[in-house]
């Protein structure tokens, strides 16, 4: 039992957990039925998540973006715009979620204080790997603010979609659509004003502004790429 790689261990662990979170949640009363029906030893067990049923939630949303990187291959990116990128990408993380209770008891979990900056670091990776998946080249202020108005898009898409019971989740769509769409006229007003005579005046002490270090947010994530500094 114990020669088994952690990671195959937390695997049947979170596997285990899954059908108990969507009435326990995220709890500890699911972790214990985890590591019971999944026969790992309890010190094994606690060894690889030492916050129990928290780290399983981890698991879940991090195997979820692995997933979505590799789900991501299924369409013809090169094809698509920028906004038909992003677009794709989220719906196709949305639809891994098979059982949306289980998002809502994670979604539950991670808005308690004492989580909630674990919940932001995922967001952030989520977003993270979609630029990353979509080729994003992007550094320094650019590589934040793609990430940080992305996680924006991405959180309130998910609440919206936790609620939604149009059917195929269409209005889930329709929603994700417009919130892009408010997003791409916020970057089309950004390059009206860096190309003004204003705009331009503040370049420098822009690019100053990116260059200073921002807090540490995941690098663990499918195909995270830290920004360059030059």
């Amino acid at each position: 039992m114990t020669d088994a790689p952690q990671t195959d261990l937390k695997t049947r662990l979170l596997e285990a957990a899954e059908t108990h979170v969507p009435f326990d949640g995220w709890s500890e009363a699911a972790y214990a039925a985890a590591v019971s029906d999944s026969g790992v030893d309890p010190t094994v067990a606690r060894a690889i998540c030492p916050r129990g049923a928290v780290d399983l939630a981890v698991a879940y949303h991090k195997r979820g973006d692995s997933q979505m990187v590799a789900a991501m291959t299924e369409g013809d990116l090169a094809a698509m715009k920028i906004r038909e990128k992003i677009t794709f990408a989220v719906r196709k993380r949305l639809e891994i979620c098979t059982d949306r209770e289980v998002v809502r008891r994670g979604t539950t979990l991670f808005s308690l204080p004492q989580h909630a900056a674990q919940g932001a670091q995922l967001i952030w990776g989520t977003c993270d790997a979609i630029w990353n998946a979509i080729g994003d080249t992007s550094d320094d202020l650019n590589w934040y603010t793609k990430r940080a108005t992305l996680s924006a898009v991405y959180g309130s898409t998910v609440l919206y979609w936790l609620g939604d019971e149009s059917e195929g989740q269409q209005a889930t769509w329709a929603f994700l659509d417009r919130r892009i769409e408010n997003v791409m006229q916020f970057e089309k007003s950004k390059a009206q004003f860096n190309a003004s005579p204003m705009g331009k005046l503040m370049a420098a002490p822009l690019e100053m502004l990116g260059r200073i270090k921002a807090p540490q947010m995941p690098r663990d994530m499918p195909g995270s790429r830290t920004p360059p500094r030059s």
